[in-house]
């Protein structure tokens, strides 16, 4: 398929779905819209994603690029038809309320809100690892493909550089070098170290992108928190140490963790870091020794110098800590669930 054609298919489906949406009259209307154009199965979107195979290499981060945009308006107009009819439920129950408003009547009383358990989170792992001697580092959530893949050490033709993978932001580059949502917080360690020098003792906590289906224990839009030690003489052993002490100060210590080998291209050794729940284990990040490339990539020696690196995802910290079961309760912002924290 030459990719004008698939540019045009991308165009046409858009035009399609946002008219059929805001044509929507009532919510029968407006799901069978969107099975027509979102659904998983047999969805228009799904079937024009099947032809982003079939293009050229050259093509596909364009491709995929625009790929991303029309999936984002196509849902975009449907939450808008969704809070459209919302809107008209509400105006129509408000006028069968039994008469006019009284402005007589007590008003509603005032309710002080909390934190949302993802901010509870965050808060409470910065001052664990505070204690363990890590300080506070941030970073750009737009990352350029430097920070975000070569200085880690993934290769052009790895599959995480696979633009179905990423978030590219249209019309957005560095130079000539397209710009992405990142991925991961480990672009946070790279420009750290590229701005400092050894020891480093760093965490960084933020929201990371990739476009996974939506389940119970994933979402294309999670928070993860990186940790980094650079120094000299740092081992294996200081990893495991650490790791261990962040897991029990959060979740207790009656909780168990194990680590199995992995392959990360940017530690060497690497390893996945499960904890245990229920009857069963859950993985809970990455972690390893910083590969010998990447600390070559920032200007350190790595004959003088060791270190650590770990992401560990805080969704499923929280899940586990408070004993959620679907990842999707902390983004539907329901106020019923939220109170509870």
């Amino acid at each position: 398929m030459a990719l004008s054609q698939f540019l045009d298919a991308l165009n046409a489906l858009e035009s399609s779905a946002v008219r059929a949406f805001g044509a929507a009259a009532d919510e029968p209307a407006l799901e069978s819209a969107r099975v027509e154009f979102l659904g998983a199965k047999s969805g228009q979107l799904k079937s024009v994603q099947k032809g982003l195979g079939a293009l050229a290499s050259a093509d596909k981060p364009l491709a995929g690029k625009r790929f991303h945009e029309v999936k984002a308006a196509i849902e975009g107009a449907f939450q808008s038809a969704k809070d459209r009819l919302a809107s008209l439920a509400d105006e129509e129950a408000s006028t069968d309320d039994g008469g006019p408003l009284d402005p007589t009547l007590p008003g509603t009383p005032f309710t002080l809100g909390r934190l949302h358990p993802i901010t509870q989170t965050i808060e409470e792992l910065t001052e664990i690892m505070g204690r363990l001697g890590f300080s506070l580092a941030d970073g750009p959530e737009i990352e350029d493909e430097w920070h975000n893949f070569e200085a880690l050490n993934i290769p052009f033709d790895h599959p995480a550089r696979d633009p179905l993978d990423n978030f590219y932001v249209a019309a957005a580059t560095l130079g000539e070098k397209p710009l992405l949502l990142r991925s991961q917080t480990s672009t946070v360690q790279i420009r750290v170290m590229e701005a400092a020098k050894p020891p480093i003792r760093v965490i960084s906590l933020g929201r990371v992108y990739r476009p996974d289906e939506v389940d119970a224990t994933h979402y294309p839009m999670f928070h993860q928190v990186e940790g980094l030690w650079v120094d000299r003489r740092v081992t294996m052993a200081d990893l495991k140490s650490t790791l261990r002490l962040f897991a029990t100060s959060y979740l207790g210590r009656d909780v168990h963790i194990r680590f199995r080998p992995s392959f990360f291209p940017f530690t060497e050794p690497s390893v996945e870091v499960d904890f245990q729940w229920g009857d069963g284990w859950v993985e809970f990040g990455g972690a390893g020794m910083v590969d010998p490339a990447v600390l070559t990539a920032v200007g350190y020696d790595a004959e003088e110098v060791t270190g650590f690196a770990f992401g560990l995802g805080i969704e499923r910290l929280c899940m586990r800590r408070h004993q959620i079961t679907d990842i999707r309760e902390l983004f539907r912002n329901d106020v019923r669930f939220l109170r509870q924290f």
